[in-house]
């Protein structure tokens, strides 16, 4: 997993944590034919599910900034098409001069419904948040930064006891948890999710950035190997709120996890 865990720290706090990238940067990542994350977003896409557009908007120029990006990347010419088949990020595009989403192209959203973003702006759309005042009160500067031309990059953590990259809530309801009574059987059925998120600028006389998701999965067994990660995410879980943990489905699995990662760090 391509995944700083010095990023995870505590006491843990919902905030945007945007990194600035160099123009040279790299966004997009191939998706491999055959991998289950392509197997996850064809089904989708070819279930017609994958795009929301505004009507009368002209996602033509982030497009051709995405097909540009990705000649950057050293990446192969794409079929607009079938964007959602040649990359592993899911793509939105945010309109710095509302700061709404005009056009989303998601397959895999991570327990949130791209239909139900579409047009909002961002106060709306992060009003589900746990957390949010300091996110919410941020808003309008944040979204002035990542349309400003400049290039930037967040990443977003979670442990899930799903394997699946699609977690749309209305497509897969939330996967129970393990039974913790078997602390083993209990890890080997939690996964850690990693969402890098970044923007580039959209540009031909817009002030639109195209908004970048990939989504990561790792066994957590397999994530954590070594004593300093399993401290960190010790700290960072034992540090969430009750919204925090709420929000993201946690509050059953911390306990069993606080226990396993303690032996872990160790």
């Amino acid at each position: 997993m391509d995944f700083d865990f010095g990023l995870i720290t505590a006491p843990f706090r919902m905030q945007p944590g945007l990194r600035r990238l160099m123009p040279g940067a790299r966004h997009l990542t191939p998706l491999a034919p055959g991998s289950a994350l392509f197997a996850e977003k064809r089904k989708v896409h070819e279930a017609g599910a994958s795009r929301h557009s505004a009507a009368g908007f002209d996602p033509g120029p982030a497009l051709a900034a995405i097909a540009q990006q990705g000649r950057i990347d050293g990446l192969d010419a794409f079929d607009p098409h079938r964007l959602e088949l040649a990359f592993e990020e899911d793509f939105t595009v945010l309109d710095g001069a509302d700061g709404t989403l005009p056009w989303l192209c998601v397959c895999v959203p991570s327990h949130w419904a791209p239909e139900d973003k579409l047009g909002l702006d961002f106060a709306a759309v992060h009003a589900p948040v746990a957390d949010n005042a300091a996110l919410l009160g941020a808003g309008p500067s944040l979204v002035a930064l990542a349309t400003s031309g400049e290039r930037w990059e967040r990443f977003v953590w979670t442990i899930s006891p799903s394997p699946r990259h699609d977690q749309h809530p209305r497509r897969q309801p939330r996967a129970p948890w393990p039974s913790g009574e078997d602390e083993q059987a209990f890890v080997r059925g939690c996964w850690l999710r990693v969402e890098r998120q970044t923007f580039f600028p959209v540009g031909q006389g817009t002030r639109q950035a195209v908004f970048t998701i990939r989504v990561m999965l790792q066994p957590l067994a397999e994530a954590i190997d070594g004593t300093d990660k399993a401290a960190r995410l010790h700290a960072a879980l034992g540090s969430m709120s009750e919204a925090v943990l709420a929000y993201k489905g946690l509050a059953p699995a911390r306990e069993p996890l606080l226990r396993w990662l303690a032996r872990k760090a160790a």
